[in-house]
């Protein structure tokens, strides 16, 4: 049986960046990822593979409450879901780390403040390559140093766009995003700001994803071992149970077992909590440190919504996604509650359109609302409820039960900027369609990009799974660093939190090492 001195299972927007930071240490680590490298073909650049004929999302399907099948979309790959993100990269606000009232319920605070990870968030945007600019956003919290990139540039369309809501007295602002371009002298980099990049792979490999820029860096180091096609089932313990002594794992179809003096779960929300209740034993009947049976409860993944406006004019943008509005992200006069966040989408095409419509939409039409669309991601905060949760069926399948709640905020934060639109003369009158059409996709339980919530920290054992560092309060050498440990979501993607956390646990875990 080999032994190393880590492992890190997961190697997403946790694992990934974990490892970076672990790697210079001289440590032995060993790095396992379920998936294999996402193939660069020309298949990256094309919406029917990625969207209609779901070519790299896992072939697997879950449970809902219900019991009925779905498939996720979740992805199997080194680099994880980063592979696929819109690389919106987002700090959560200073005020969503305490209690935050909203309609439907109580956001919990967390049991660290803002400012203890601040200059993690500051490491993560210079490590990630986010393009921004420091005050343009009314509610971004305060930060230690500027971006290191300029915003990215808004193409005609979305700069006229910028400025109507302006006229309005709004204060949209430069979207942060995590792409290597230098915008002063595009040469230099491999990006070429394609309509390819939210919800794509990149080809060219200049999106800023876990991949690109945590496993590779960790790769340089000798000490480091990437495992791919290796997806872990249980984490075994020794006698006391206080102390995980291997990780078991399917390599390429046969059980094996590795040991380590540390192990770090980041496997995902989902994968995660499913991981340490199939590693229940003795002295863990519930499942690996879950004695206060949280573990795979109080699942999050957002409110999400795409909507399409629909313009009488064209819109000929390539790189769409360049502009954010938080201005009702605490709500508005009349509500005073968190509506959430909006930003720009990647630029829809005909086979995007086609995934959603009826089957008897013609083409013609769809290519149409294509080429006269904006397009906007909504996002708002979704609450942990016990009951939303991830177990295990008997034959090992996952069920993910889950009930929509806390929708209000979300509603009126669709209703709003609708009417917004419509305030700026944005209508369709001259298109076969009805005046100031707007098409609205609320994003089902399948979508499970922003998962979050299932193994969270606290500082009360009896409450939740970790302690604030992200060690399991029950096994002292188990750390878990995905978005499980997050005990409320927050309005924006959770990524770059995600990160920026990983890299502080990562200074914890560099001194235990010594």
């Amino acid at each position: 049986m080999q032994t190393y001195d880590l492992i890190v299972i997961g190697t997403g927007a946790g694992g990934g960046t974990l490892a970076r930071k672990l790697a210079p240490s001289g440590k032995k680590i060993l790095i396992l990822e379920r998936g294999g490298y996402l193939p660069r073909e020309k298949e990256n650049w094309s919406s029917k593979s990625v969207f209609t004929e779901a070519r790299y999302k896992a072939h697997e399907a879950w449970l809902d409450k219900e019991g009925n099948e779905f498939h996720p979309g979740i992805h199997y790959y080194v680099g994880g879901n980063t592979k696929v993100f819109g690389a919106a990269l987002l700090r959560m606000r200073r005020e969503d780390f305490g209690v935050v009232e909203h309609k439907g319920g109580i956001s919990p605070a967390w049991p660290i403040r803002y400012e203890e990870l601040e200059p993690y968030y500051t490491q993560a945007e210079h490590l990630y390559h986010v393009h921004g600019e420091r005050g343009a956003d009314p509610t971004e919290p305060p930060a230690s140093a500027p971006y290191r990139h300029a915003p990215l540039a808004h193409e005609p369309r979305i700069a006229e766009l910028r400025d109507d809501f302006r006229r309005l007295g709004l204060q949209p602002f430069p979207l942060p995003v995590g792409i290597r371009r230098n915008e002063q002298n595009p040469a230099e980099t491999s990006c070429i700001r394609c309509a390819t990049c939210d919800g794509f792979p990149c080809l060219v490999e200049a999106k800023a994803d876990a991949h690109v820029i945590g496993i590779n860096a960790a790769l340089q180091h000798p000490n480091v071992t990437l495992l791919t096609n290796a997806k872990a089932t249980r984490l075994l313990t020794d006698a006391s149970g206080h102390s995980v002594v291997a990780v078991e794992a399917e390599v390429n179809g046969e059980l094996v077992q590795f040991r380590s003096n540390l192990v770090v779960v980041a496997a995902g929300a989902v994968q995660s909590a499913a991981l340490l209740l199939r590693s229940a034993n003795e002295k863990h009947p519930r499942g690996l440190a879950n004695g206060s049976d949280v573990v795979g409860r109080h699942y999050m993944a957002h409110h999400n919504s795409a909507v399409l406006a629909i313009s009488k004019r064209e819109n000929p943008t390539v790189f769409q996604k360049t502009l954010g509005l938080n201005d009702f992200y605490f709500g508005e006069p009349g509500f005073p509650y968190p509506m959430g966040h909006i930003q720009m989408l990647g630029k829809s095409d005909v086979e995007m359109l086609r995934e959603g419509a009826p089957r008897f939409a013609p083409g013609f039409a769809l290519e149409l609302l294509a080429k006269h669309s904006l397009d906007f991601w909504l996002t708002s905060e979704d609450l942990p409820h016990a009951e939303n949760r991830v177990t295990l069926e008997p034959d090992g399948r996952i069920r993910l039960s889950y009930t929509e709640a806390n929708v209000e905020g979300h509603q009126r934060l669709v209703k709003r900027l609708k009417a917004l639109l419509s305030e700026i003369g944005h209508d369709s009158t001259w298109l076969p369609l009805p005046a100031n059409l707007y098409l609205g996709k609320k994003i089902p339980v399948a979508g499970t990009a922003h998962q979050c919530g299932t193994v969270r920290f606290g500082r009360d054992p009896r409450s939740s799974a970790l302690n604030e560092l992200c060690q399991s309060h029950e096994v002292e050498n188990l750390y878990v660093v995905d978005g499980s440990f997050f005990p409320s979501s927050s309005a924006v993607n959770p990524a770059l939190t995600i990160m920026a956390n990983a890299l502080r646990v990562g200074d914890h875990l560099l001194a235990r090492l010594g």
